[in-house]
């Protein structure tokens, strides 16, 4: 299977996305968005990963590049491709969809639940995890979604945590992906999100998040999104 990931910084890598890459024999491809990479052909992939970042689809006209990206993920859902952002990706999964992002209401930084809808009980992938479970926030935004799309899962913090169209496309607003060593870097390359807040967690509480649980999510999410290029 032939997957191509879009990376949007420097510090905010695969994480737990790349060993199962490993493990199953996939092709990996990348586009470092930050270093000018140019986009693939949407022929050239199977799966499409969007990653999270420091940009913002609200502001277009600061991150322009976005505009190809969004550009991309809507050809890559009309082709039926399985196409899966995380943060920013997720958002801009929705600007495809023809959603707006939007500020969420608070920032999330760190470990809290998020709560299935019940739609989200009786999702394929969400049904597995359980009306409830702990997950990494790092964000100030969230997606919009289409009336095409069924929202799963929400938070005390941000009402949109995850949503999906059709059957292989999905967003998380939330990440599933962060290893220790992505929080620690995290850390000392984005200090502005970790102001005090009621849903933003210490440096000291981050180092001491147990990330094996919430990365055998991920494991169990790219499982099932890796049987749908099988279907197509």
């Amino acid at each position: 299977m032939r997957i191509h990931a879009i990376i949007h910084a420097p510090f905010e890598q695969l994480g737990a996305i790349e060993p199962w890459i490993l493990k199953n024999n996939h092709q990996l491809t990348s586009t470092r968005i930050y270093d000018n990479e140019k986009l693939p052909d949407v022929d050239q992939f199977d799966f499409l990963i969007l990653m999270g970042g420091p940009q913002t689809p609200l502001r277009l006209d600061k991150y322009p590049y976005l505009r190809d990206e969004i550009e991309l993920a809507e050809q890559a859902i009309g082709k039926n491709k399985v196409v899966f952002g995380i943060c920013l990706g997720a958002q801009l999964i929705g600007e495809a969809l023809g959603a707006r992002t939007e500020r969420s209401p608070n920032r999330e930084t760190g470990v809290y639940p998020i709560f299935t809808t019940p739609e989200g009980e009786k999702d394929p992938l969400f049904k597995t995890f359980g009306k409830q479970f702990d997950v990494m926030h790092w964000h100030n935004d969230m997606p919009g979604i289409s009336k095409e799309s069924v929202l799963l899962a929400a938070s005390e913090g941000c009402p949109r945590q995850a949503f999906r169209y059709g059957d292989r496309a999905y967003g998380f607003q939330f990440h599933l992906e962060m290893t220790s060593d992505s929080i620690k870097t995290m850390i000392e390359q984005c200090a502005e999100y970790l102001p005090p807040g009621k849903y933003v967690q210490s440096p000291d509480q981050l180092l001491a998040s147990r990330c094996e649980p919430i990365n055998y999510k991920m494991h169990a999410t790219l499982d099932y999104l890796a049987s749908k290029v099988t279907s197509i």
